[in-house]
């Protein structure tokens, strides 16, 4: 195998191995927000709706990556919650991991319910972006089969939120992120693509799951 494929090779892997950590991180995560959304708004089938819709297609973005492994005969690398942007984001925000949010305390509140609709939103929309970059990454394009997951990735995304933005709205609350969210967001997202992305690259001794998150949910655990 030449330099250059091996460096496609490896960067495919990595990049694969983040994004399905990210989904499975998100699909799971959005059960607790499902669960702060029906008791906040209980009578808003509409929003409640769009919240399943994007919890579903993160498990269906998830299990479009698995299969891409499957195909391979090989399992995704081992990363952690420093890969992931949602887990960064919500512990510099809120002060806690996903886990350990309050769900309670976030429904009672409603400038912290803003908070965490706003925090999916800017995700997101930092995930649509992200899309849009990688679909015209020739390495990308050169795997007809990772082509079509961003494809459907990019078109599901503006659906992911929109729906929180026009609650926000709709209800007098600030759709716009306020300048340490904005600032969060950047650094979070600069520190994966120029440092944890790299490191993960680099590291030709990081092991690979042994199970599959959605069948262990101690598969990520150190």
């Amino acid at each position: 195998m030449g330099l250059q494929a091996a460096f496609r090779n490896r960067f495919l892997d990595v990049l694969g191995s983040i994004y399905i950590y990210n989904e499975h991180r998100g699909y799971t995560s959005l059960d607790r927000v499902l669960e702060a959304v029906r008791a906040r708004c209980p009578d808003d089938a509409e929003f409640i709706a769009a919240v399943e819709k994007h919890r579903a297609d993160e498990e269906k973005h998830y299990r479009m990556f698995r299969r891409w492994f499957e195909l391979q005969g090989k399992m995704p690398l081992k990363v952690d919650r420093t890969c992931g942007h949602i887990d960064h984001f919500i512990e510099t925000v809120f002060g806690c991991t996903i886990d350990e949010l309050d769900t309670q305390a976030i429904v009672a509140n409603g400038e912290e319910f803003e908070k965490l609709c706003r925090v999916i939103m800017i995700t997101e929309q930092r995930g649509m972006d992200q899309v849009e970059v990688l679909l015209k990454n020739r390495h990308i394009l050169s795997d007809k089969g990772l082509k079509r997951i961003f494809e459907v990735v990019e078109k599901d995304e503006p659906s992911h939120w929109m729906p929180y933005d026009s609650w926000l709205r709709a209800h007098g609350r600030r759709p716009k992120p306020r300048w340490r969210e904005k600032w969060t967001d950047y650094w979070i997202h600069k520190s994966l693509m120029l440092a944890k992305l790299p490191a993960v690259f680099l590291n030709r001794s990081n092991p690979r799951l042994v199970r599959w998150p959605d069948e262990d949910p101690n598969a990520y655990a150190i």
